[in-house]
């Protein structure tokens, strides 16, 4: 008899880790969903140029990616510290900590640089601008389209980190994405007419492009490569990734997280803290920070509401932690978020 038990009961973990694992192949990308749903993505801010040598942009979006999509021509990324890039017709660059640069018709272009963010700014639907007084469009000009994300800067943090400074997709070559071609296509045609319903659609369209970039950079990752996003096509760290996105809420333990993924609870831990660079509960600590924050600065739910909705039963447990993690309690972070929203609005403002 218990033999038999204990047979019955191999058999049951076997087909629990199975259900996991296909949730877990088929769940990679949905982890990245997960992930990037909890960026609150809220669509682009763009701006099209059409560019006569010589001419130069200049552009800084701290904490928000921005891009650039080269419609026709060709045009030279400068960034401090790195070798020029060269972008051609069809190339798609972005920067996902939208870290300052210049992007301009050469090198060493004689033209002085010119802000591209007031013009963003604005906000206008098929605004289209000239980088220089001739502003031409001759057969050396350059069309650029100029873009930069909007979404929850400190729910993106972890994601922006692990990226690289630039992620290049080069609509030319031997085998360019197909999701590129389809979707600059479709960008170059909105952004040349008005049509009812286009700053929604090319808001979707930002987006899209943004996330298709980081889905294939995802695939380039490595295990064992020391990136936080190898973690998305490892099994195992994947389905606990999962579990901690969807429910952030609940009392994860490390042995609850390692059962789920099919790990010992030590095998479990080390793989996390290996590849994630942070225990796991450190982990799930400071993505209940991250939402606590949002939260805070989106609603005018009570902290002990807040503290409620990520986990935490005792108000001076959550209010600790987050002091931890931000510097200053829950009620000064938020009073310090609604200072800062006027401001920041007064500076876009000023900015169009």
């Amino acid at each position: 008899m218990l033999a038999w038990r204990r047979i019955t009961l191999t058999i049951r973990t076997i087909a629990q880790c199975a259900t996991l694992a296909s949730v877990a192949s088929y769940g990679n990308m949905d982890t990245l969903s997960l992930i990037l749903d909890d960026m609150h993505f809220d669509g682009v801010v763009f701006v099209s140029s059409v560019n006569a040598p010589p001419w130069s942009w200049r552009l800084a979006t701290p904490g928000l990616a921005c891009a650039h999509v080269i419609t026709q021509g060709q045009a030279w990324l400068m960034r401090d510290g790195a070798d020029p890039l060269l972008l051609e017709t069809g190339d798609l660059v972005v920067l996902p900590n939208g870290a300052p640069h210049h992007i301009q018709d050469r090198p060493h272009s004689a033209a002085i640089a010119q802000d591209l963010l007031p013009h963003m700014a604005q906000d206008v639907v098929g605004a289209r601008v000239n980088s220089s007084d001739a502003g031409s469009d001759t057969p050396q000009a350059c069309h650029l389209i100029s873009t930069h994300a909007r979404f929850d800067v400190h729910m993106a943090a972890p994601l922006v980190r692990a990226l690289p400074a630039v992620l290049h997709v080069r609509g030319l070559g031997e085998a360019p994405p197909p999701w590129l071609a389809v979707g600059l296509q479709f960008l170059a045609l909105e952004v040349t007419q008005r049509r009812p319903a286009q700053q929604a659609i090319l808001n979707r369209i930002g987006d899209i492009l943004f996330m298709e970039c980081i889905r294939d950079h995802v695939e380039t990752v490595t295990e064992g490569s020391g990136n936080w996003l190898a973690a998305l096509k490892d099994r195992a760290l994947s389905t606990a990734l999962a579990l901690i996105h969807r429910d952030p809420q609940h009392n994860w333990t490390v042995p609850d997280l390692a059962r789920e993924a099919c790990l010992s609870r030590s095998a479990f831990a080390d793989r996390f803290t290996q590849t994630l660079g942070e225990p796991p509960l450190t982990y799930l600590t400071r993505h209940r920070m991250r939402l606590a924050a949002r939260q805070l600065a989106h609603s005018a739910l009570s902290v002990g509401k807040v503290a409620d909705q990520v986990g935490y039963a005792s108000e001076a447990a959550f209010s600790q932690a987050f002091k931890r993690e931000y510097g200053v309690s829950p009620s000064v972070w938020r009073q310090q978020r609604q200072v800062e929203a006027p401001e920041a609005s007064a500076s876009t403002r000023a900015a169009a």
